[in-house]
């Protein structure tokens, strides 16, 4: 599913216009990566657990030349779908 897609879904089962809500999903997306980016956690009941991780710097080779080159440490979203969710899926 596409982002044009979700809001549409959003916005006929809403029963809202399409404009508010692509605001609506705009704003989800913005205030999900601000609480990532601040706190680190976000946790939606039913639905999931959004967490920052820590990647440790470690090495990997050039898949072109065989070298070893060093990657370096960085941060990561995890996703951990919620009981809800996994059922629904199954």
């Amino acid at each position: 599913m596409t982002k044009a897609e979700l809001i549409a879904q959003v916005a006929g089962e809403a029963q809202i216009r399409k404009v508010d809500a692509e605001k609506a999903v705009n704003s989800l997306v913005r205030i999900v990566s601000e609480t990532l980016k601040g706190q680190g956690r976000l946790a939606l009941a039913g639905f999931g657990t959004f967490v920052v991780a820590e990647r440790k710097a470690r090495e990997g080779r050039n898949p072109q030349t065989g070298k070893p080159i060093k990657i370096p440490a960085t941060k990561v979203v995890k996703f951990k779908p919620g009981k809800q969710l996994k059922d629904l899926v199954k």
